[in-house]
């Protein structure tokens, strides 16, 4: 490294160790979960989706049995239909008392931001000299800091294990299927994750590892299937518990298409934020649309080698294809940055314009600070202050669409070079 970049990894440093601290305060200062305080925000998915529903698993008790987590616990949310798994992974966060276990898991989320930086630094390598830990650094302290890196510290969400793997697949399925397939799995632990994302890697030729780590997760899953079927008094009853899961989670407002506070990011709740209206089935209609429209594009971007890109768009089809939220995001920053880096090195080719700007509006998400965030309320209501983000990720899977476009078309139109 040269003086300035040891100055850039110096500040970027401190910058991140602030940042951290920061973002980790939440973990040792909120209170114990009761009844009386369900609206608390601090760890709130890590209290609703991950230390009690374990809990409730380690007990006896079906966790996706919405009467019976609201009547054993003090949560606000009932627990989504996760990787069954799930509740095996992470019990060691659930085992302990609930601060010791909301610590433990903010610093390992912590720590898996880090490994996504370092994740990130490695597809950067790629196409800029950058150097190993300086990108590692200041990709960690810009996580730290940014908007959807604090909210997953916040919150206490799952999210930084599920970019992890979803990155890791996309950046490892040529070079070690092996571990790509892992990773897919662990992206499954989120069914909205895990299909689209397999679906692509399949298009793409990835079939391998789509398959295998669509299976690892299956089988992981498994043996908790099996428990909670016996627990219940056979496979007629778990369904039940499954419908009522459903049927929860399409009467609450706490997270529906129509709520003001969800801040979904996907095409169809977009839509109706903006117009007001959503016609019946749209949400299969979006899915269909955007996955089929996608999976075309990253297989021509494959053809002519524009991995970044189409690693770009495979990222931004998941998010916007199904259900999402604005920290969902985090799944495509190795892609972003490599599609920078990319665009830098080939700028004075056509397309890479709409490629760059992708990247830009695809940053919303993660420079909407609290600041910002008021000031569009104020100004414009909080309507819109929750529907920015998702129309910026809406109009960056758009000009990826556009990019793809224009890449394909001018790859496609450069001479054959003789061998």
């Amino acid at each position: 490294m040269n003086p300035k970049q040891r100055a850039v990894l110096l500040v970027a440093a401190v910058a991140g160790v602030l940042g951290a601290w920061h973002a980790l305060a939440p973990s040792w200062r909120v209170p114990l979960p009761t009844a009386a305080n369900l609206p608390e925000e601090r760890l709130q998915d890590f209290r609703d989706a991950l230390y009690f529903p374990i809990r409730e698993f380690l007990g006896g008790g079906n966790p996706y049995d919405p009467a019976a987590m609201f009547a054993h616990w003090p949560v606000r949310q009932d627990f989504n239909l996760y990787q069954p798994y799930h509740l095996l992974l992470h019990a060691p966060f659930a085992l302990p008392d609930y601060r010791v276990g909301a610590v433990a898991f903010s610093v390992f989320s912590l720590l898996l931001l880090v490994a996504l930086a370092a994740l990130t630094a490695h597809s950067v390598r790629r196409y800029v000299p950058a150097p190993f830990a300086v990108t590692t650094v200041v990709v960690s302290a810009l996580l730290v800091v940014s908007q959807v890196g604090k909210a997953q510290l916040y919150v206490g969400q799952i999210n930084p294990l599920i970019a992890l793997g979803a990155a890791g697949a996309l950046v490892a399925r040529r070079d070690r299927p092996g571990w790509a397939a892992v990773a897919l799995a662990l992206a499954w632990l989120k069914p909205q994750y895990g299909f689209p994302l397999a679906l692509l890697l399949f298009v793409r030729g990835s079939r391998r590892v789509a398959l295998t780590g669509t299976a690892i997760a299956a089988v992981a899953s498994l043996p908790v299937v099996v428990l909670l079927v016996v627990r219940g008094g056979g496979l007629g009853s778990f369904v039940d518990v499954v419908a009522a899961n459903l049927t929860h989670a399409r009467a609450t407002d706490y997270g529906a298409v129509d709520s003001l506070t969800a801040q979904r990011i996907d095409v169809a709740a977009v839509l109706f934020r903006v117009t007001g209206w959503a016609p019946s089935g749209v949400e299969l209609v979006v899915l269909a649309a955007v996955l089929v429209t996608s999976a075309v594009l990253v297989r021509r971007l494959d053809r002519v080698s524009a991995t970044p890109v189409a690693d770009l768009l495979t990222c931004l089809a998941v998010v916007v294809c199904v259900v999402h939220q604005p920290g969902d995001v985090l799944i495509a920053v190795p892609a972003m940055a490599a599609t920078a880096a990319s665009c830098w090195r080939h700028r004075a080719e056509p397309g890479r314009r709409p490629a760059g700007l992708t990247v830009l509006a695809l940053a919303v998400p993660f420079a909407h600070l609290y600041t910002v965030d008021s000031a569009v309320a104020s100004a414009l209501g909080a309507r819109a202050a929750v529907t920015l983000d998702g129309v910026a990720v809406v109009a960056a899977w758009s000009l990826a669409v556009f990019a793809a476009v224009r890449l394909t078309r001018v790859r496609a139109a450069e001479p054959a070079v003789a061998v």
